[in-house]
């Protein structure tokens, strides 16, 4: 099986472009869903605090036989622990319960705005990095404003923004932003929970190629270079969301899912949302 490529970051790191989000998988069933990921060929697993399976996330890595330096874990601090303090702690708790020296990427996972402390604990991961205990530092769900505030505060700017991003909110101002502050973007929920699979026009693209509607959906991500962290506990679902390589979506394909657009959010509005 082909392996998905890496994406370079703004901080010399390499994250792959491919991996394997563990975001509502419960913790009994997250060793044996990582588990199988890993031996999909899979290294890259994007876990955070509020998932509560960072531990299961580690037992996998154990199990699998694969080396904790092959895999590149991403964990992230909640609304609740912003602040320098706070963050600390949490990063500490999440490095203990996952068991590592280490994590490849630590992110801000929401900017919670009307606490004003995402810059206080911008600055936090800031020392994190510096300690080598954070390879690589970054944010989800942040905005424009927020991205121009914790830049222009600090200077240091984030490696990567995890948004949610599908064919029916493809943000292209933001990724227009990314793109000129060599910020990569990660996309959650990039297959739109589900709900874009069963639409006419990724059905008759994916009918014509003979690829699932899964497939060409994270191929019309890979194309415009983001990175995608699909989940499932499916075995075989796993396997067919990593089978991207062998085949490309045309001009025609990427324009026909282009105009998807609908500004259509399935997730929390970020410049409101403080918790669930």
């Amino acid at each position: 099986m082909s392996t998905p490529p890496d994406i370079s970051l703004n901080d010399s790191h390499t994250i792959p472009q491919v991996g394997f989000g563990v975001f509502q998988v419960p913790p009994e069933e997250t060793i044996a869903a990582v588990e199988h990921a890993l031996s999909a060929s899979y290294r890259h697993i994007d876990t955070a605090a509020l998932y509560r399976n960072e531990a299961e996330v580690a037992r996998a890595i154990e199990r699998s036989g694969v080396s904790r330096d092959d895999v590149f874990v991403t964990t992230k601090v909640w609304n609740d622990d912003h602040g320098a303090e706070r963050t600390r702690r949490a990063f500490d708790r999440s490095l203990e319960r996952l068991g590592f020296d280490y994590v490849d990427l630590y992110l801000i996972h929401w900017p919670a705005p009307a606490q004003h402390r995402y810059l206080e604990t911008w600055e936090t991961l800031i020392e994190l990095r510096q300690s080598g205990r954070a390879r690589s530092i970054g944010v989800s769900n942040f905005q424009i404003e927020h991205l121009e505030r914790i830049i222009g505060a600090t200077g240091v700017t984030p490696a990567v923004n995890q948004v949610e991003l599908h064919p029916r909110l493809q943000l292209e101002e933001l990724r227009r932003f990314h793109e000129a502050h060599d910020i990569a973007t990660e996309a959650w929920s990039p297959l739109g929970r589900g709900q874009i699979l069963d639409d006419p026009v990724i059905g008759e693209v994916a009918s014509s190629i003979g690829r699932t509607p899964a497939q060409v959906v994270l191929r019309w991500h890979i194309q415009l270079g983001n990175i995608v962290i699909p989940r499932s506990v499916r075995p075989a679902r796993i396997e067919e969301n990593f089978q991207l390589l062998d085949f490309e979506l045309d001009e025609s394909a990427m324009a026909a899912i282009g105009e998807l657009e609908a500004g259509a959010r399935i997730g929390p509005d970020p410049a409101t949302f403080v918790s669930p």
